[in-house]
């Protein structure tokens, strides 16, 4: 059993931490809202504290799950300093490649494992311990915190060296744009041309059609409800890194430039925190 410790308690962070302290592992916490980190340390028996750097002294591997570049650079500033050296430093936020290559060399020069891991499953996968890690960094560090991840990631993936696996979360998320758009602009066309929708996903679903946007997202988007799931301001946040990214290394993304300008319409529309299937909603309104 590993001395873990867990910066960052949100819809992600939290259930992650709590199958790490259900497994058995020693789990220190630290969230900006101590009310957040109080209840998670009443529900799981672990222990909270109110710095990253208290909370990370002396243990055997940092686990981050936190919003944006700034934010990562400043939790492991703070964390490094009372790492012991050969600890390793995982991060779980969906962050830049730019940022991942920083920290590795930094982590390096200070004698500790780093590996960029975001994570795709959203919150239900996070809940039930079934996530995917697509991560970047040293093969022998992987290994090491494999084992550890396993309490909460159904599959785990060393794409390559530091950064690998920031890029390989912004492909997942163009991949999802891509769909939800598509089955957006499907259903939509389905209620115009008055098909009974649920009988229509029965037939497609089990052919070249099927995702898992399909199984999980159509009877909300027929039905237009929005208030849970993965948030259309966080969307357009991973886009943006996909955006920034592409114009580094030369990809044409026209259609993922274009869906992230459907997700500013859902947003102008009061949609930031809807579901990134509100994408059907600018749809509806459009043609009502």
């Amino acid at each position: 059993m590993a001395k873990i410790a867990f910066i960052g308690l949100g819809v992600m962070g939290g259930p992650m931490a709590g199958h790490l302290a259900a497994a058995g592992h020693d789990v220190a916490v630290y969230n900006r809202s101590e009310d957040k980190a109080r209840d998670w340390a009443q529900r799981h028996k672990g222990r909270t504290y109110s710095s990253v750097a208290n909370a990370a002294d002396g243990a055997d591997i940092v686990f981050s799950c936190v919003g944006t570049d700034r934010d990562l650079r400043e939790v492991f500033e703070a964390a490094s300093s009372k790492m012991r050296k050969g600890a390793i430093f995982v991060d779980h936020t969906t962050a830049s490649a730019a940022i991942a290559r920083e920290l590795a060399e930094k982590a390096e020069a200070m004698g500790l494992g780093f590996l960029d891991a975001p994570v795709s499953g959203g919150q239900a996968g996070a809940e039930a311990g079934k996530l995917t890690v697509m991560a970047g960094g040293e093969t022998s560090v992987f290994a090491e915190a494999q084992p550890i991840m396993a309490a909460y990631a159904a599959n785990m993936t060393l794409i390559g060296p530091a950064g690998s696996g920031q890029l390989a979360k912004m492909v997942n998320q163009i991949c999802i744009a891509g769909v939800l758009q598509g089955l957006a602009e499907g259903l939509h066309f389905a209620k115009r041309a008055d098909l009974d929708v649920e009988k229509v996903i029965a037939a497609i679903s089990k052919g070249a059609a099927q995702s898992w946007q399909m199984e999980n997202r159509w009877k909300t988007m027929r039905d237009g409800k929005f208030d849970f799931g993965f948030a259309v301001d966080w969307m357009r946040k991973d886009l943006g890194l996909v955006l920034d990214e592409a114009e580094l290394n030369g990809a044409k993304l026209e259609l993922t430039k274009l869906i992230d300008a459907y997700y500013a319409d859902v947003q102008a529309m009061g949609g930031k925190r809807w579901d990134t299937s509100s994408l059907i909603a600018r749809l509806e309104r459009a043609k009502s």
